[in-house]
């Protein structure tokens, strides 16, 4: 990642984008996620969804908010996934206060990295000027540093009131989409949304099994 270069051949402004490390999305997204962006990835919590964010982190100097798992959990599974991170720092939400804990680490956001809250939800459930002022905060510091940020948010019957408002401010949504059939478990990786740039008008079908794998098998010849 890296500030937008003027392309001086056409006098044009070309955005640079933070590859996911997944190519087939990647791809679709002419490069991946442009610097700057704010993403919410939506994803059941019997899912392979953590995969996503195995790879994300993998790709760039990463702050790991957790708000559920402790710090040395999170960090045993991304290993299980790829082994050895560089420049991963891993820190559990303040429970009582998880607004104020994650603003401090806002702040902190260094050029060109990425931030991750997984999952997003304390966050959403707590006061609504909060949540607002975070976002608006969170944008600002992405937009200053030509970072990324990612916030896991998980998909379930109890679902956080201020959800929509996580959707809304998002620059990106990808919205994973995990269904159970007789013999098999189908995954579909949608993106409704994609501010200044193209949503996709169809899913992606992938396997997720312990890695990432674009489902060729539904190719038409």
């Amino acid at each position: 990642m890296g500030k937008a270069p003027v392309d001086a051949a056409r006098g044009e402004t070309v955005t640079q984008r933070f590859e996911t490390g997944v190519r087939a999305l990647d791809r679709k997204l002419d490069g991946g996620i442009p610097t700057g962006s704010l993403v919410t990835l939506l994803a059941e919590p019997a899912s392979q969804a953590e995969l996503f964010l195995s790879e994300f982190v993998a790709q760039q100097e990463t702050v790991y908010l957790s708000g559920e798992q402790a710090p040395t959990t999170v960090t045993s599974a991304l290993r299980s996934q790829r082994g050895t991170y560089d420049d991963l720092a891993v820190s559990q939400l303040d429970r009582k206060a998880p607004i104020s804990d994650a603003l401090a680490h806002v702040e902190g956001v260094t050029e060109e990295s990425l931030l991750v809250v997984d999952p997003v939800e304390p966050l959403e459930r707590a006061d609504t000027g909060e949540f607002r002022a975070f976002l608006e905060t969170l944008q600002s510091r992405l937009t200053q540093t030509d970072s990324v940020a990612v916030l896991y948010a998980l998909k379930h019957g109890a679902t956080p009131s201020q959800r929509h408002r996580t959707e809304y401010t998002s620059d990106i949504v990808f919205d994973l989409e995990t269904k159970r059939n007789d013999d098999a478990i189908e995954n579909r990786l949608f993106v409704p949304k994609f501010r200044g740039g193209r949503a996709l008008t169809e899913p992606i079908f992938l396997d997720l099994t312990d890695r990432i794998n674009v489902d060729t098998s539904r190719d038409i010849a």
